[in-house]
């Protein structure tokens, strides 16, 4: 088995109010005072009350804005390689702080030997991978690779490629990092889709220490994968790349595809570890926006505080697409570590697909 020893994050410099980023958001749709009374409910409802981006601009008057233009229309608004350009800019420093926090006082990025990159907020080649081999010093032989486009759920794919590579060779020390600048992708027509992006997602980075569960640091053992697909849910949540950036498609029924097939498929995942839902102690759950939190509440049959980590992180930072689990794992980590508690941990992420990736973690 194996078993992840650290997680470290890192958010851009520019912190936003939610009430800022509404304000910003309200004037590029141009909407109708009715319009503006529609977005300030559902702003009002997100439980969400910072949000973090490489771009200033959302808490900045139009004079002072570095990414959008400042005319009336915004035109000419942000092309896609403009957007690819900024991603080029503040990834990687953002991806090194990142790891720094993760490596710090675990072990020097000379011993890494496996490095895997997670990212759909940015594409290129050479690209993130090949960045932080050159600024993080990595041994030039490191073994590499890439998953894009895989969404929330992409670091959890990321973990069950870290644990075959620590199945395979007790000697490997795998560095996931996992960063995304979603905010970069924020459109201008004042669709369903573009709304509840605009309302919901921010930029962020977090690494991860996966190792042999034999090796001598204290960590989280890596005990179980399992994903499905839902049947039905391909069209209700997607990212696709367009000359303006890249477009999410993020339907409002998916808290209830969620709700509807959780529960089964968390009983699935326990069964393969010989588990049930009375022995998880701590619900991992990737805070995709809050009806999400409350339809998987509702389904497990929760208390109140059952997913705080999850929407203390949402309430925080937002949803930054798939550095935002390992965000919440951290807070878990941290306090159980400390405790040396024992703790059973079942984490679930979302994306497009409709995917559901979960694990199963236990602190001993």
């Amino acid at each position: 088995m194996s078993k992840i020893i650290a997680i470290g994050k890192a958010v851009p410099a520019h912190q936003h109010r939610q009430q800022d980023i509404m304000n910003f958001m309200q004037d590029v749709y141009a909407l109708t005072e009715a319009g503006k009374r529609k977005i300030r409910f559902l702003y009002r409802q997100s439980d969400i009350d910072t949000r973090y981006s490489v771009i200033p601009d959302y808490s900045r008057t139009a004079g002072g804005w570095e990414f959008y233009p400042a005319t009336e229309n915004l035109e000419p608004f942000p092309a896609l390689e403009q957007r690819m350009a900024w991603y080029q800019r503040y990834a990687a420093p953002l991806s090194v702080e990142a790891v720094r926090d993760c490596l710090e006082g675990k072990m020097p990025a000379a011993e890494i030997t496996h490095l895997i990159t997670v990212s759909c907020t940015g594409m290129s080649a050479p690209g993130l991978d090949l960045q932080l081999v050159d600024m993080l010093g990595l041994p030039r032989n490191s073994w590499r690779s890439s998953i894009n486009f895989m969404g929330c759920y992409a670091a959890l794919h990321a973990l069950k490629i870290a644990d075959v590579i620590c199945k395979a060779d007790r000697q490997a020390k795998v560095l996931i990092v996992s960063t995304e600048l979603c905010t970069l992708h924020f459109q201008r027509a004042a669709t369903v889709d573009n709304i509840a992006s605009s309302l919901l997602f921010a930029d962020g980075s977090a690494a991860a220490l996966v190792v042999h569960s034999e090796a001598a640091q204290q960590g989280m053992e890596l005990t179980g994968f399992y994903a499905e697909v839902i049947p039905g849910g391909k069209k209700d949540m997607s990212w696709e790349l367009s000359s303006t950036g890249f477009q999410m498609t993020l339907s409002s029924y998916i808290p209830d595809l969620i709700g509807a097939d959780f529960g089964e498929l968390a009983d699935r995942a326990l069964q393969q570890c010989q588990l049930t839902r009375e022995d998880v102690t701590h619900w991992c759950i990737h805070p995709g926006g809050k009806k999400i939190l409350e339809a998987i509440a509702q389904c497990l049959q929760l208390p109140a505080d059952g997913l705080e980590d999850a929407a203390a992180v949402l309430r925080g930072y937002g949803n930054m697409s798939s550095p935002t689990i390992l965000f919440v794992l951290k807070r878990m980590l941290d306090r159980a570590l400390t405790t040396k508690s024992g703790a059973t941990i079942l984490g679930a992420a979302f994306g497009p697909g409709l995917t559901m990736e979960t694990f199963i973690g236990r602190i001993q």
